[in-house]
């Protein structure tokens, strides 16, 4: 499990004096980021490719407050990877210092061409810094069908009901 150690800072706290919703996702997302700059894959692999990370989904599970006056620690696994690397998948978890597991975290994504706005599978120059990833222990091989497992689709309204 890799780790990255996160002090909460008082803008990150809301009215209830706990670690706001949005502050929670921004640990996520700069623990991932950092951990895929650790790997050696960054802004550098991001501009050279014209390629942007997309959310299809993300899950999070509270199970206890994250209070102020300490550091949280947020693990990051890589659970899913497709074939050509155009799907992803982390599973995340945020712990106090003490070890208690305060929130849980899944997101499934995928690479996206920055030029032709599709889905795009990863340079193999890429691919290969996911080798140094740890992987969860229900690692898997995604396909397009694990992006939508959700079954959720885009229900058009009449524009005007606005």
């Amino acid at each position: 499990m890799q780790t990255k150690k996160i002090d909460i800072r008082w803008t990150d706290l809301d009215p209830n004096r706990h670690v706001s919703n949005s502050s929670l996702l921004d640990y996520m997302s700069h623990a991932r980021v950092s951990m895929l700059e650790d790997e050696g894959i960054g802004q550098d692999d991001f501009a050279k490719h014209k390629l942007g990370p997309i959310v299809f989904h993300e899950h999070i599970y509270y199970f206890r407050e994250a209070l102020p006056g300490g550091s949280l620690y947020v693990s990051i696994d890589l659970k899913g990877l497709s074939k050509d690397g155009s799907f992803f998948e982390f599973e995340q978890n945020i712990y106090d210092e003490a070890g208690n597991n305060l929130v849980g975290y899944d997101i499934i994504g995928g690479w996206m061409d920055l030029k032709t706005r599709k889905i795009t599978s990863l340079p193999e120059e890429v691919m290969k810094k996911f080798d140094g990833i740890e992987r969860s222990a229900d690692f898997r091989e995604l396909t397009k069908t694990d992006t939508r497992a959700q079954n959720k689709k885009p229900k058009p309204v009449d524009p005007k009901q606005f």
